[in-house]
């Protein structure tokens, strides 16, 4: 392997890494907390999550592990692992306990309104949870960052530019139910960036290691339970919380954005 293509190469997972800070750091665009603004965000970070898992992460490790193991083996691995990663997460909602925040939400609900006040603690861990799962899926794309880019560095930089722009909006996922549940703009703005940071490290690990002990099954059943974690995150935490503190509507249209966005990033990412 060429260092002088290694280097780049993991400059270029980097830079796709702190775009999903510079989605955290958007959260700071908004000046009040505003249950209507909540809603649609869950609504559109709910969106993002289920086209990645249906779209992306799905298929793709459908496709590794039949390659890997054949059609009917590859196929049942890639369903066992999704459920996998439901199980595990319902596992996990049950175990951790929900932190509790002072209800300091200004403006959340008006007198005689009947939207609720958020539950800071379960938008706390809904963070949480997304903020997981969006630095195992990072960790790979890393990876793939890296070796695109010791192949040709051209191809690189188009893969990490895609990348970047396809992880803003999971960083908007990660910062906004944090930020809703501490009132903490740092906060929201650090767990984002430091999930975003997985992908430089996937990077580094491809490059120190390159792929001795990382194989096309693994790929495959990490994209797949991951996947699954994700519909579980979106269906379990971030909808409900979406209809609940706001306009039906409003969550239906950030869901759509949310599909919307991570669309147009995938066409560049393998378009581009």
């Amino acid at each position: 392997m060429d260092p002088a293509a290694a280097i780049p190469a993991v400059l270029y997972a980097l830079g796709a890494g702190i775009a999903t800070g510079i989605g955290g750091l958007l959260v700071l665009l908004f000046k009040k907390t505003d249950t209507r603004v909540l809603s649609a965000m869950l609504g559109f970070s709910a969106g993002v999550m289920v086209y990645v898992s249906f779209i992306e992460l799905f298929p793709e490790a459908e496709a590794i592990l039949r390659n890997a193991h054949g059609e009917q083996r590859g196929r049942i691995l890639a369903v066992l692992s999704f459920f996998f990663g439901i199980v595990l997460t319902a596992l996990m909602d049950e175990l951790i306990p929900e932190p509790g925040y002072p209800s300091s939400f200004k403006g959340a609900r008006a007198e005689g309104s009947r939207v609720p006040a958020p539950d800071f603690g379960r938008l706390y861990k809904t963070g949480l949870f997304t903020a997981l799962a969006v630095t195992v899926h990072n960790f790979p794309e890393g990876i793939a960052a890296f070796i695109s880019g010791v192949k040709d560095p051209l191809l690189g930089l188009s893969v990490a530019l895609a990348i970047a722009i396809h992880n803003i909006p999971e960083g908007i996922s990660i910062a906004m139910p944090v930020y809703y549940a501490t009132k903490s703009r740092g906060k929201a703005f650090w767990m984002s960036l430091l999930s975003g940071l997985s992908e430089p490290l996937g990077a580094v690990l491809a490059m120190l290691v390159l792929g001795r002990f990382i194989t096309d099954t693994l790929f495959g059943m990490v994209f797949s339970a991951v996947a699954g974690v994700m519909i579980y995150i979106s269906m379990d935490e971030l909808l409900p919380a979406a209809r609940e503190y706001g306009e039906h509507y409003l969550t239906i249209v950030g869901f759509v954005l949310g599909m919307g966005v991570m669309a147009a990033g995938v066409l560049m990412l393998f378009h581009g």
